[in-house]
């Protein structure tokens, strides 16, 4: 059995990869602790099969943010006793390099997107050059690199000559739920409500869909502007936002979707390598799909025939009329559905986690 501590800066009640990494390895035997932060959305008290700390940062984001959670780290790892550290994304591994470098420990890198390519940072240089030069440094210092999908591993492959090996954001497999007590057409979106995920396009959208209601679920940056946009476009019956969800009360709504949405705006490498948790959940839902045309996202939809894709650079009057056409045509609906479930049995963690099992057998056995 070893004892591992996963790192990570995002919401540990929402985070689907960080909580499926944590529970198959206490599956597996190990002792995990996941060590995170607190912020306003985090329950006083909720359950884990495995161990949790949060950390109280006196900052919500920024270089500040990201200084203060990696001494907070590393002063509490420096005192513990560890076979293992798992770094979750770029802004957690300074502190797991400098503890596992300083105590002759294993390393771990999950590497949840193409960081550096975050459209937060694609247009700030410094900052960028920053936490490019972290990452060359530190991936010298990891012995076993993860990433989500095959164009994110070569890329990291072409720029720092590391092997990464894809684990996809694949859900656990759920029941199906009976969604047939759905009211009416519901275009569904989940996650992160940050810029370039075309949600600003997708609401505009709406005007001209008469015969659907939009659930936005989830809660970010642009969250405050996206409110403001649907009231003043006179929406606010077509248009929901539900807030961040758990992972279980998402699938359920999830299950009432007509159409699950990926928009993806192509704002760099980072969103045109994308392969996220939302195409996957809606997938193990039954739920048909529009996406972005972005690679990753085309091959899923493509191989398994689950829905279709929109050019990245569709006006939103392009957008509704392609909605429109999905919702009116009932025989492909009811196909995208079939092939949905069909695909819904390969694409689980069930599957997959054998493969994120197999890569950290090196280090963990």
């Amino acid at each position: 059995m070893a004892k591992i501590f996963l790192l990570v800066t995002s919401d540990v009640v929402t985070d689907q990869r960080v909580h499926r990494a944590a529970l198959t390895l206490t599956q597996a035997g190990h002792s995990i602790s996941v060590v995170g932060r607190r912020i306003s959305s985090t329950p006083q008290y909720f359950e884990r099969p495995y161990n949790l700390t949060l950390f109280k940062l006196p900052f919500r984001s920024g270089m500040l943010f990201y200084l203060a959670y990696n001494i907070s780290a590393i002063a509490f790892l420096l005192f513990r006793r560890f076979d293992l550290v798992y770094a979750n994304d770029l802004d957690t591994l300074l502190a797991g390099g400098l503890v596992s470098w300083i105590k002759c420990k294993k390393l771990v890198y999950d590497s949840h997107e193409l960081y550096t390519e975050l459209p937060e940072l694609v247009n700030r240089r410094f900052k960028r050059k920053l936490w490019q030069i972290l990452e060359k440094i530190m991936l010298k210092k990891v012995d076993i690199a993860l990433t989500v999908s095959h164009s994110v591993a070569l890329e990291l492959k072409s720029r720092y000559g590391k092997n990464f090996v894809v684990v996809r954001n694949l859900p656990i497999s759920k029941n199906l739920i009976d969604n047939g007590s759905a009211s009416g057409n519901i275009i569904f979106y989940q996650g992160a409500l940050n810029i370039g995920r075309g949600l600003e396009k997708l609401i505009v959208a709406m005007q001209y869909v008469d015969n659907a209601r939009l659930v936005i679920a989830g809660s970010g940056d642009v969250e405050k502007e996206l409110i403001s946009l649907t009231s003043q476009l006179g929406l606010s019956q077509k248009v929901h936002f539900t807030g961040r969800l758990s992972p279980e009360n998402l699938h359920s709504e999830v299950s009432r979707a007509t159409i699950g949405v990926s928009l993806e705006e192509n704002l760099g490498l980072n969103y045109q390598y994308a392969l996220p948790n939302k195409l996957f959940d809606y997938i193990q839902a039954g739920v048909p799909v529009l996406v972005s045309d972005m690679p990753e996202m085309q091959a899923i939809v493509e191989q398994y025939e689950v829905g279709q894709t929109i050019s990245s650079y569709a006006s939103p009057a392009q957008l509704a009329e392609h909605l429109v056409k999905m919702l009116a045509d009932n025989r492909g609906l009811q196909q995208w559905r079939d092939n949905a479930l069909k695909a819904a049995k390969e694409l689980c963690w069930e599957h997959e986690k054998l493969l994120f099992l197999a890569a950290l057998h090196g280090v963990v056995a």
